[in-house]
């Protein structure tokens, strides 16, 4: 195996750092509305059940429809907190990829297969022995596009529980990490911060060691591969 290539984590940490200038925002002024601060203060924050109800319902669909995860675990975390924000999120991303699957296996079938060929098949032949712990690993990995990976799962012969649930376990290091960024408990900004970055590189170099160790010799993506150093 070659060395870790750190470009790997850059589009986490340009995440990150999006999200921490949003969180600054929405500290001082009224700019939050990047995010639609507004629409999370009078619906979703302090409102209950039926806030937390909103909250699922539409961090579902705009999952679904290819907004990042991460955003929703942000608003999440400044929602609701922590904890709470965490798990609301990592359903909210779960119901977003079981819409996403389901509608490619029943409904999107062949304009999936035209868009994605090449990924149907790679994601087919990497989980389809071993689906629960083979999609924990996609999930892990600090690269990837959520809503793809689903659709492309949808279309190919894996069975639907063991990704969903593959992928909720998967989800949980990146939201907790975002989550924690967009919460407002009582940690110091900056460490708070700090921890969120630590985090997220823990869980990603996890999310590598794992798929380095396990994948069998199967191939996920070769570009990605030669990033976190994977050689047969």
């Amino acid at each position: 195996m070659s060395a870790l290539n750190p470009r790997i984590f850059v589009k986490g940490l340009v995440f990150i750092a999006l999200f921490v200038s949003v969180a600054y925002l929405f500290e001082v002024n009224q700019l939050g509305s990047l995010l639609d601060k507004a629409w999370i203060d009078t619906q979703v924050r302090g409102q209950g059940v039926s806030g937390e109800l909103m909250f699922v319902a539409v961090g579902t669909l705009v999952t679904a429809v290819t907004l990042p995860r991460q955003a929703v675990s942000f608003l999440g975390g400044y929602a609701f907190g922590f904890v709470v924000g965490t798990l609301l999120s990592v359903f909210a991303t779960m119901c977003g990829c079981v819409i996403d699957f389901f509608f490619a296996r029943w409904f999107g079938r062949d304009l999936v297969k035209a868009r994605y060929p090449n990924k149907i098949r790679r994601i087919d032949d990497f989980i389809h022995d071993n689906t629960f712990g083979m999609t924990l690993l996609i999930r892990l990995l600090p690269v990837g596009n959520n809503t793809v990976t689903s659709l492309a799962a949808g279309v190919s012969g894996v069975r639907a529980v063991p990704f969903i649930l593959g992928s909720g376990l998967g989800y949980v290091p990146q939201t907790m990490v975002f989550a924690l960024i967009g919460s407002g408990i009582g940690i110091d900004p900056t460490v708070r911060i700090g921890l969120g970055v630590a985090l997220f590189f823990v869980s990603g170099v996890l999310g590598i060691y794992l798929y380095r160790r396990f994948r069998h010799g199967r191939h996920l993506d070769a570009e990605l591969e030669k990033a976190m150093g994977v050689e047969d």
